[in-house]
């Protein structure tokens, strides 16, 4: 598992055990938030409930377990049955990062007030190169606790930024598409430069939504180019996308 070389088994497991029922509240986000607007597809696919193993992708999860990343689970909602399609399906794909933004924040409010000030880093030295005895489990039980709470933050937090980025099939792509208009300027209103040079960028400015979704396939390449490059470790793009943000973010949850 390349993401977790530089884990204990403790951590390993602490992270699969998160992620696992975090990709459930994040799936019954979605689902939830389809079902206000309107739209009883998760309903009616019985997929309006927080059980992850309703809305696991298998396939997504071993890749996950091999390469450190895949596409963990998944709800069928219908656009076209919400009340507003357009806006209905901009809160209902962003309901599964704000899912894993809520649960980092209610991990960090447990963290702070149950357990002394600099657990958090305990934590955090835990996560990243301490170890959990676990001959023992009673004896270093609060140790444990603090370990599945820091993994909760941190790895929600990495699900909230990461789930913003305007790639496909991930949930960012889905909101810039249902904040694209459908028709902006005409032909003759892109600039000549534009239209003779930059021929994509002028479509995109005619036809927003319309190449939004054509580009799709090649949004999907580029994700996984940058994630193969990530591996690298020699240039690391979606690296520093997803780190300045998720940093501050996590500052400021466990107050450092």
């Amino acid at each position: 598992m390349l993401l977790f070389n530089n884990f204990s088994l403790e951590t390993v497991l602490a992270v699969f055990i998160v992620l696992f029922f975090s990709m459930g509240l994040h799936e019954y986000g979605h689902a939830l938030m389809a079902t206000w607007w309107g739209d009883d597809t998760p309903r009616m696919m019985g997929r309006l409930t927080p059980n992850p193993l309703v809305h696991a992708n298998w396939v997504g999860l071993l890749m996950f377990a091999i390469i450190g990343f895949g596409i963990l689970g998944s709800v069928p909602v219908n656009a076209r049955r919400m009340r507003d399609p357009r806006w209905g399906s901009f809160w209902t794909s962003f309901a599964g990062p704000l899912m894993n933004l809520g649960i980092a924040a209610a991990c960090a409010l447990v963290l702070r007030m149950v357990f002394p000030p600099n657990a958090a880093l305990a934590g955090l030295g835990l996560m990243f190169g301490g170890r959990v005895s676990v001959g023992d489990f009673l004896g270093y039980l609060p140790d444990l606790v603090i370990l599945l709470l820091t993994v909760g933050i941190y790895f929600n937090v990495l699900l909230f930024v990461f789930n913003l980025l305007p790639f496909f099939p991930i949930d960012g792509w889905h909101m810039v598409l249902a904040l694209l208009p459908g028709y902006w300027l005409s032909r003759e209103q892109v600039p000549a430069y534009i239209r003779q040079n930059l021929f994509p960028i002028s479509r995109l400015l005619q036809e927003p939504a319309y190449q939004w979704q054509r580009w799709a396939q090649l949004s999907q390449m580029v994700l996984f180019f940058l994630i193969l490059l990530s591996f690298t470790r020699i240039l690391n793009p979606l690296g520093a996308l997803i780190g300045q943000p998720t940093g501050a973010i996590l500052r400021f949850l466990i107050g450092l």
